[in-house]
């Protein structure tokens, strides 16, 4: 993301111009953007025009338009599951970047005048990369919209991880980046069951078939080459990931691609999963061959906080809470020591229930504890979103039910206090 134009007084009130440049870019903006905010940016509008005879003529017009956001939406694309990858790389060749591209759609009324559009007609834009955005928040810009514009335009982001999970003749695809988790692309190859003599050979007919699938869209959908990616993860059960690196080195050097032998060599890490599915990478995430080359990056801290987690509620359930009242009377008590939260919770279409979880957020790092914000594109942050979005984990324990006793108490105490000034202004 490219920072165009930023100014925001001491207030928050102001503008961001941002001009985002790819898919994380996307999911960035649909963090940042909220209900009722102002946004300008590129549209496309078909304008009628009536001539002196009356005809009618109809044309689209590229047009600058602001409108206030009354809806915003995010998709990314789905990976196809193929039979074969069509396509064959030739020898020598390089990785391409990968074609999976996120939608962001913004809808609400025109906020501005415009000659070929009415005020407070409705419109839809759509967010396209290399085209700024222009974002102005009515209730002004806290601390975690601002720190998210801040974290955006960090520059060299990319994918950090290209992970391929495996089963015998199928695939998945994924690149991990910072706040993404994308599959991009899925193979599957029928393979028959291994059998002696005649079924042998039908089976390795098969799984060569898969090796050189595979191998093809490993080339176009794993960027090899970009210097962001620090691990390329083949991951199966059983020992099918090591067959596909034995073949994938074989295929390279055949092929004269020194690039992706170099890239195979040096990144390379193979890890034991239970299952050949997507959802084994938080197995990945976890495992030591990656925690080790990938500690510093923010999807594996998140896993590993949230792995912290669930360990201390089996172990120590006083010390884990979750829950957005329980974690507020933890915060109340200077109790949390991390405070684990799900980006989620901050695209609330109410402006106040945000606001509670800003002012959380900044109460808990008065207090010197660390939030690790979740990212529900990664699968911790949707593990993290079926335990309600927050969870925290306490340096000192706490009984649930003897702090719910005192609160109760403290508002009855509250209670009798105003009661008693009621009655004495009465007197009065």
């Amino acid at each position: 993301m490219k920072l165009v134009g930023k100014y925001v007084d001491k207030n928050g009130a102001g503008y961001v111009n941002l001009r985002p440049e790819d898919d994380e870019d996307m999911w960035h903006l649909y963090n940042i953007i909220q209900q009722g905010d102002i946004v300008r940016a590129p549209a496309i509008r078909r304008v009628q025009n009536v001539s002196a005879t009356g005809s009618t003529e109809s044309h689209r017009v590229k047009l600058n338009l602001t409108i206030q956001v009354s809806r915003v939406e995010f998709s990314s694309s789905g990976a196809p599951s193929s039979s074969a990858d069509q396509a064959s790389s030739p020898a020598g060749s390089s990785s391409a970047a990968p074609t999976t591209t996120a939608a962001l759609h913004i809808s609400g009324p025109v906020a501005s005048e415009n000659r070929h559009v009415k005020m407070g007609a409705f419109h839809t834009l759509d967010i396209e990369s290399n085209r700024d955005v222009r974002i102005e928040k009515v209730d002004g810009w806290d601390s975690v919209a601002l720190a998210r514009v801040e974290e955006s335009c960090v520059p060299g982001r990319g994918a950090e991880v290209g992970a391929v999970v495996c089963g015998e003749g199928t695939a998945a695809f994924c690149l991990l980046s910072q706040h993404m988790t994308l599959v991009t692309h899925r193979i599957s190859v029928s393979i028959p069951r291994k059998a002696s003599a005649p079924g042998t050979s039908q089976y390795e007919k098969a799984m060569a078939r898969f090796y050189a699938t595979l191998y093809d869209a490993f080339v176009r959908h794993i960027p090899y080459t970009s210097p962001s990616l620090r691990a390329i993860v083949l991951a199966s059960p059983g020992w099918v990931r090591e067959g596909v690196f034995n073949a994938m080195m074989t295929e390279a050097g055949r092929r004269g691609d020194k690039t992706l032998s170099k890239a195979l060599r040096e990144k390379t890490v193979k890890v034991h999963v239970s299952s050949a599915h997507v959802h084994s990478l938080v197995e990945v995430l976890k495992s030591p061959e990656i925690v080790a080359q990938l500690k510093e990056t923010k999807f594996a801290r998140e896993g590993i906080v949230l792995d912290k987690f669930f360990k201390m509620l089996g172990v120590d359930e006083m010390r884990a809470w979750y829950g957005p009242d329980h974690v507020r009377l933890a915060a109340d008590r200077g109790a949390i020591g991390t405070l684990l939260i799900s980006d989620e919770l901050f695209r609330a279409s109410d402006p106040k229930l945000r606001k509670t979880y800003v002012e959380l957020v900044e109460g808990v790092q008065q207090k010197g504890a660390e939030v690790v914000m979740f990212s529900s594109m990664h699968e911790s942050g949707q593990q993290l979103n079926q335990l309600t979005g927050i969870a925290a984990i306490l340096t000192f324990p706490l009984d649930v039910e003897v702090v719910e006793a005192e609160e109760r108490e403290a508002r009855e105490e509250r209670r009798q206090q105003e009661t008693k000034m009621l009655d004495g202004g009465g007197a009065g």
